[in-house]
């Protein structure tokens, strides 16, 4: 049992952490995200590329979602198609996402999505009761992916996510 157990627990690696609607909330969970993927050990490109579509997804739901707001970060290492899934699952639309963008300078907004098309292998959307979930999922390639450190990883808010104040 304890052998099966160990290697599930080497299969699988998980970070979790609540999306505060509050001003600093991207940069804190970016951070916190960092950490949890240098301890993976995977490649920097590919947590380059994480971190950035982590900012997207983070950034569009606190700008155009209802709070709350969780991040899931996933990674199977020993799964078949070798992907890191970046998932952030708000409870939907703000009331205002209705109005109309004119006015709103496309150099400030509106590049997150093509951000995120362009760096991950698969993305979409799903709505599901009490909320909305957009997800990407980015390709680690077999001699670029480690084993990392063969732990699930939960998160602890004082530990995994940064405190916002």
């Amino acid at each position: 049992m304890a052998a099966q157990l160990n290697t599930l627990l080497r299969a699988a690696y998980h970070h979790v952490c609540p999306v505060p609607p509050v001003a600093g909330a991207v940069s804190a969970v970016r951070r916190g995200t960092a950490a949890v993927l240098a301890e993976w050990s995977l490649p920097a490109d590919v947590v380059e590329d994480a971190l950035l579509v982590v900012s997207e997804l983070v950034t569009n739901a606190i700008i155009h979602a209802c709070p709350p707001a969780v991040l899931r970060v996933s990674w199977s290492p020993d799964g078949g198609g070798r992907t890191l899934s970046i998932e952030v699952t708000d409870t939907g639309p703000d009331l205002a996402t209705g109005c109309s963008r004119a006015g709103i300078d496309p150099d400030e907004r509106g590049r997150g999505e093509t951000i995120v098309r362009a760096l991950a292998a698969r993305h979409g959307i799903r709505v599901h009761p009490g909320g909305v979930t957009r997800w990407a999922e980015l390709a680690i390639t077999q001699d670029a992916a480690s084993t990392g450190p063969g732990r699930v990883t939960a998160a602890d808010p004082s530990e995994r996510c940064a405190r916002i104040a």
